[in-house]
């Protein structure tokens, strides 16, 4: 086939299966918000991941070379790999947010609720998972431009968690008497981890 044949093949079908898997994220997401008034993070981050994907991919398109265009418009598998792979770095940076692994102005900052007894149970599980919100609307328009960063920019979440995995294998390796604190809470903390993320 002809190279524009071929763009013109993994197009059409880079948009039916980006269109499919968000009419699955949709049907996840939407129930809980219109009959129970929950507005769910997790499909919504993951929904985001994958146009992030989408345009990233429609973006390169043009510049791939005819043989991996060939190789694109004979595999369904292929042309969806990027768009879920861009849904998944997406939630995985949700975690991070959660998780304080990643904090200071450009981040997002989230209510998690906190358990009604001691230890938690799965109930204190779901209730994180359907419970979690931005404190603020500044909050929400960061999570949501976070989370198409994240499928947009294929790199990104693997890069953080290079340099999480080398600051942690250094921090391992330093004497106990110069480590940092172990605990993360602070906002001194996460900032400085942060910033070495960012670098």
């Amino acid at each position: 086939m002809e190279p524009a044949t071929d763009l013109l093949t993994v197009t059409r079908r880079l948009i039916l299966m980006t269109g499919a898997a968000l009419l699955i994220v949709t049907a996840i997401f939407v129930p809980p918000f219109v009959f129970g008034g929950r507005l769910m993070l997790t499909p919504l981050a993951f929904a985001c991941g994958i146009i992030g994907g989408f345009v990233s991919m429609q973006q390169r398109l043009r510049k791939v070379p005819p043989e991996e265009l060939r190789l694109l418009a004979g595999s369904w598998f292929q042309v969806v790999l990027v768009p879920i792979f861009g849904g998944i770095f997406a939630l995985v940076l949700y975690c991070m947010f959660l998780g304080g692994i990643l904090a200071g102005n450009l981040f997002p900052v989230f209510y998690v609720p906190a358990p009604d007894h001691a230890p938690p149970d799965s109930s204190f599980m779901i209730e994180v998972l359907v419970r979690t919100y931005p404190e603020k609307g500044a909050d929400l328009a960061k999570f949501i431009f976070w989370s198409f960063v994240a499928g947009f920019s294929e790199r990104l979440v693997p890069q953080f968690i290079d340099n999480l995995a080398s600051s942690a294998s250094s921090q391992a390796q330093e004497p106990p008497d110069k480590r940092e604190p172990e605990n993360g809470s602070s906002e001194e903390g996460l900032a400085d981890r942060s910033n070495r993320l960012r670098k």
